[in-house]
């Protein structure tokens, strides 16, 4: 029978069994016990009202919205934040008491319990990322086997492609074996492609359909791939609104070390997510010089840093503003407007 004098319960949940620690108003621990993720869910069912605080892991956004549903109220929290609490020795018991102390934190850092829509979005986002991983490696194994035999294939993708059609048009000085190989991956790479021009044009119609990415993609460097990927981490417009500074909740923010007084600015922290953090840095590459190129405000601060840094320094930076312009855009509720010429 469920104990009604659990006000927070945490859950450290695994592939197969969780673990769970019931405290009370007082923050003592009244129960612990071991169940399946059916059992989980009867349990909390039955339960009264309480806080139920989990890591933001696999599998905990679908619980979060179980257990909405039968009035609990639900903390997922990144599991670094977690770790601190946790007594001695590392064990589920002890996992799941830590994961419900921190909850009992008034400044602990949440995650938004995401949708379904949004885990389906970015599990297309994943898919794809696959693809075009596999893509790389393929060109990568082509170049190789074609460098075995003198021949030298460019790097880039479309010049690889005309240089590849052109060679196996010309009879090239390979082996009958080598030849057949090369047509093998020839077609695997046009499959991969055709996959990846599938998941692109889902994408495309999933923003059309969606006002926020609408708005997302009228920002220069924030196309398709960046629009729907910030939707599917970040939610709706509350959310992006709760989240001041998406710069540095990517981990795009330099970090800052103090000696003697003197503040010395350090690497990007590469906190949060990775994938859009990626997919920003390379949507800022690709509009670095059409902002460089205007006569605005952007332009000139862009060109001042080109010549005192890097490109890729600036890349960077250009990402982490970009990040803040895609907030001030759905903060604002309005499409990106083109800031006026300096000149």
């Amino acid at each position: 029978m469920a104990n009604p004098a659990i006000s927070i319960l945490g859950v450290d949940l695994g592939k197969n069994s969780c673990s769970i620690a019931g405290l009370d108003a007082a923050g003592a621990v009244v129960m612990r016990r071991r169940m399946t993720r059916e059992g989980l869910v009867k349990f909390v069912s039955k339960l009264p009202q309480c806080v139920v605080a989990m890591e933001a892991c696999c599998g905990a956004h679908f619980l979060s919205r179980i257990f909405v549903t039968h009035g609990h109220t639900v903390r997922l929290m990144p599991p670094e934040y977690v770790q601190p609490y946790v007594k001695a020795q590392k064990t589920d018991d002890r996992d799941a008491e830590a994961i419900a102390e921190a909850a009992t934190r008034p400044t602990m850092r949440l995650v938004t319990p995401k949708s379904e829509a949004q885990l389906d979005l970015q599990i297309l986002h994943r898919a794809r990322a696959r693809l075009v991983a596999e893509r790389t490696r393929l060109t990568n194994q082509l170049r190789a086997m074609l460098l075995e035999r003198g021949i030298i294939l460019p790097k880039r993708r479309s010049p690889l492609i005309k240089r590849l059609d052109e060679l196996m048009a010309n009879n090239p000085p390979i082996s009958a074996r080598m030849l057949r190989l090369l047509n093998d991956l020839r077609e695997e790479w046009a499959d991969l492609d055709r996959r990846i021009s599938a998941y692109d044009e889902e994408l495309i119609a999933m923003t059309r359909e969606d006002d926020l990415a609408r708005r997302l993609v009228t920002v220069p460097g924030i196309g398709v791939i960046n629009a729907t990927a910030l939707v599917a981490a970040v939610g709706d417009a509350s959310a992006f609104a709760k989240a001041r500074d998406l710069a540095a909740w990517l981990g795009l923010t330099p970090r800052q070390h103090s000696t003697g007084g003197k503040t010395k600015m350090l690497g990007i922290s590469k906190r949060g997510n990775r994938y859009l953090r990626t997919q920003l840095i390379h949507g800022a590459r690709a509009a670095m010089r059409h902002f460089a190129e205007r006569p605005t405000a952007l332009g000139a601060w862009i060109r001042n840093l080109l010549a005192r840094a890097h490109p890729n320094v600036v890349v960077v930076a250009l990402a982490a503003k970009l990040a803040r312009i895609a907030w001030a855009v759905l903060r604002r509720g309005d499409a990106y407007r083109t800031q006026g010429s300096l000149v």
